[in-house]
């Protein structure tokens, strides 16, 4: 059966890899949507490829020219055109891909959810921000998250099949990022391009930042926790160098389960677009007999220190998680264009938490002003005349 397929953040790292199997398997998807921000060059190619209905592009000014080149096809532009394309075509259900990265993702994983629309979610605020906001719609509308995480999708098949009560803990495994081997004291120095040489992966700019930070684990926590309705308490990171084992699940009675797999994101993508489906295909495989070792070591917290910094504004809950992410994205963001050195994202985020009053069960608007304020206080401190 053909599925209609609306894609956001499609020429980003994810949106690639998901048009990567949607080509594989083009007798399963159509692409009704796409949506990208200014890669305008790359976005021409997925259009001349798939033929989509709508086009999201960030500027009203690249909207206008390419509507004006591809006649037949209707475009927007910024936060409505995610929103459009995320919920058009309402009387058919299909499937949302959010690969957004950032708070842009939050409101069009709500409104698809809202009309009932399924989503594969890589955007990792959307849970992380409006987590209960979405438990509440999912619940209401009966709309189904599949979750595109590596670490997220492992979870998701090891607890296929089992009992939620004789589930003892989660574990989330991390590499460490681009700077695992080195001291604190080193941390000071590091460059924007040093932190995106990631040992084991290949990923976007912000998302590698945010895993030598170690706040990409943290935010999985989140996303496990709203995804599979476990306890914060239960949910723990682990340090796995490797990036073989993405997941582990502990029973009651010791035992393990784990999801291994070579680290590449086609694995998790196939799977959510399958609705849990496998299906072989351009997969990397996994060489068992050419590996040495899969280690495993506790994690270090005094060397993570955001890590219990986001766990309390998670236990917290109500606007806080907005806060944690939105002076993270404005850091991390910051430090891309070598405003601040590295450790200077610990500083204000944890700075920018504790200034926040909090606001009680805000609502999707709340938490998008709320998201702009933080930045803009951030902003105009370090771009202060």
């Amino acid at each position: 059966m053909m599925k209609d397929i609306y894609l956001l953040g499609s020429t980003g790292s994810i949106g690639v890899q998901t048009l990567d199997i949607i080509r594989e398997h083009p007798e399963h998807f159509h692409i009704r949507a796409l949506a990208c921000g200014q890669n305008i060059a790359l976005l021409q190619e997925q259009i001349e490829a798939f033929r989509p209905d709508f086009v999201s592009v960030l500027s009203e000014a690249d909207s206008i020219v390419l509507q004006k080149k591809y006649p037949e096809i209707r475009f927007g532009f910024g936060p409505r055109g995610l929103i459009e394309a995320a919920t058009m075509n309402g009387n058919h259900p299909g499937l949302l891909v959010n690969a957004l990265v950032g708070i842009a993702g939050l409101a069009p994983t709500v409104h698809a959810l809202e009309m009932g629309r399924d989503v594969a979610l890589a955007n990792k605020e959307s849970l992380v921000v409006g987590g209960q906001i979405i438990h509440d719609t999912t619940h209401k509308t009966g709309a189904k998250i599949y979750c595109i995480d590596s670490e997220h999708s492992g979870i998701w098949q090891c607890l296929a099949g089992e009992d939620k009560d004789h589930i003892k803990r989660v574990w989330i495994t991390s590499s460490g990022g681009a700077f695992r081997d080195l001291k604190r004291s080193e941390l000071d120095q590091v460059t924007p391009e040093a932190a995106m040489n990631h040992p084991n992966w290949q990923m976007g700019a912000k998302i590698t930042i945010d895993s030598a930070t170690m706040m990409n684990k943290a935010f999985e926590i989140a996303e496990a926790h709203w995804l599979f309705d476990i306890d914060y308490d239960c949910i723990r990171p682990i340090m796995h160098r490797e990036s073989i084992v993405h997941a582990l699940v502990e029973f009651i009675d010791h035992s393990f389960k784990a999801h291994l797999s070579a680290p590449d994101m086609h694995h998790a993508i196939s799977y959510a677009l399958f609705g849990g489906v496998r299906k072989a295909g351009m997969q990397q495989p996994l060489a068992l007999d050419q590996m040495e070792r899969l280690s495993f070591s506790p994690f270090d917290s005094v060397r993570y220190p955001l890590m219990d910094h986001a766990l309390r504004a998670y236990q917290t809950g109500h606007s806080l998680p907005a806060v944690l992410n939105a002076a993270n994205e404005i850091a991390v963001s910051l430090f891309l264009k070598k405003k601040i050195r590295f450790l200077d994202i610990e500083s204000i985020i944890i700075e920018a938490l504790e200034q926040h009053t909090l606001v009680h069960h805000p609502t999707l608007t709340q938490l998008i002003m709320i998201d702009q304020d933080v930045k803009a206080r951030i902003s105009a401190h370090f771009f202060k005349d």
